[in-house]
């Protein structure tokens, strides 16, 4: 619980620090563009200027400040257009088409669509109040302007990357501490249940040897195999256990026969199973847990009192199984964390069923378990599907 709350934590600072990287990048970078635009728009007055002096001036203007004003300009794209529209010069434009014709209808429509967005500026040629001689300065954001506009959006690109990638790792990261320790106490479990039950097998040999019509023995000899089966289990899931082609349809009639035997008489298992034998590839011991512990946990639920269905049916390339309970059912807010390690509504629990359910079916048999449905007070559906 508390590497999944660190976790947790962490992930949520990584995203608010993307978040705030984002927004200071777009601010500053809006400050910044916006201070550029408008020392590019006083350029254009300067350079507008220059070309009403050029188209004013006559012999004895002295026009080498005004030429170099305007040759100056390597970076700001203009275009020159008269009171009629017509291109009159343009600079900095790139232009693809192939004729000249072509070349100044593109130019033409560049400068009426930067005229229309505000990026012009009017200058007057004669001094009358009726000025209907004038030129349309058209101009439009240098390549800097429009790199440093997109800039912040790479950036946040950049750093949500870094943010998937640091969260993929410290989910990774996680993922292997667990099945380290899945692994080692699986191992250490079944290890040190090894000698106990040995030794319980051979006390056993020696009461049935001396004690031949005791009808307890038999009994107790069920529940050593019971152990060594567990033992077993552990064994596997500290491993990679192959599955091998089993009968689905023994399985699960064996995991209902040892619950009826273990369960209250109150507790109604009902079979919902096709009348052929389905076959499946399974790892028979350990899927007989994963059915277990569903109806353990539906036990639990529903109190020692109750109806629990099981349904076992196909579906195209699939094998669909059911475990339905009359319980108290689990509250939405739980749902997502069910097959959490750890999570458990019980007073008492570990909350590792569900997980090691959920690694048996998803891992081992690369199938799907998930919760169905549930509804508090009428009871919870598990959904588990296999291929074939």
């Amino acid at each position: 619980m508390q590497w999944t709350d660190q976790i947790r934590q962490v992930k949520i600072i990584l995203v608010l620090a993307a978040v705030i990287i984002a927004v200071v990048s777009l601010v500053v970078s809006h400050f910044l563009v916006h201070d550029l635009s408008l020392e590019e728009h006083n350029k254009m007055e300067v350079w507008a200027e220059a070309m009403r002096s050029l188209n004013s001036a006559d012999e004895n203007t002295d026009l080498n400040l005004v030429l170099k004003v305007i040759d100056e300009n390597n970076t700001i794209p203009v275009i020159v257009m008269d009171s009629k529209g017509e291109v009159q010069t343009y600079r900095n434009i790139i232009i693809k088409a192939k004729t000249a014709a072509d070349s100044i209808q593109s130019v033409a429509g560049k400068g009426i669509r930067w005229k229309e967005a505000g990026r012009n500026i009017r200058i007057y040629l004669d001094d009358d109040t009726l000025k209907s001689d004038f030129i349309d300065v058209c101009y439009d954001e240098s390549v800097m302007i429009k790199r440093l506009s997109s800039w912040p959006y790479v950036q946040l690109g950049i750093v949500l990357i870094f943010v998937v990638v640091a969260i993929f790792a410290l989910l990774t990261s996680k993922k292997a501490e667990q099945n380290k320790v899945w692994v080692g106490l699986s191992k250490e479990t079944a290890h040190q249940l090894g000698t106990p039950i040995s030794s319980l097998m051979a006390w056993t040999e020696i009461l049935k040897e001396n004690y031949p019509d005791d009808t307890l023995i038999p009994e107790m000899d069920k529940d050593v195999k019971r152990l060594q089966l567990i033992a077993d289990r552990f064994s596997k899931i500290g491993s990679l256990p192959e599955p091998v082609l089993s009968s689905l349809t023994d399985v699960m009639n064996h995991v209902v026969d040892y619950m009826e035997r273990r369960t209250s008489s109150k507790v109604e298992m009902v079979r919902d199973f096709p009348d052929h034998d389905i076959i499946v590839k399974i790892n028979a011991s350990l899927f007989e847990w994963v059915i277990e512990n569903l109806c353990k946990n539906a036990v639990d639920a529903m109190e020692g009192k109750g109806r629990i269905t099981l349904h076992m049916g196909e579906k195209e390339q699939k094998v669909v199984i059911e475990v339905s309970d009359t319980g108290k059912g689990i509250k939405k807010k739980d749902l997502a964390n069910v097959f959490r390690p750890g999570f458990t509504t019980k007073k008492r629990g570990w909350g590792l069923g569900l997980s090691l359910a959920k690694r048996i079916v998803e891992e081992y048999h690369h199938g799907k378990i998930w919760v169905k449905s549930s509804e508090v007070g009428k009871g919870t559906t598990f959904c588990i599907e296999l291929h074939k």
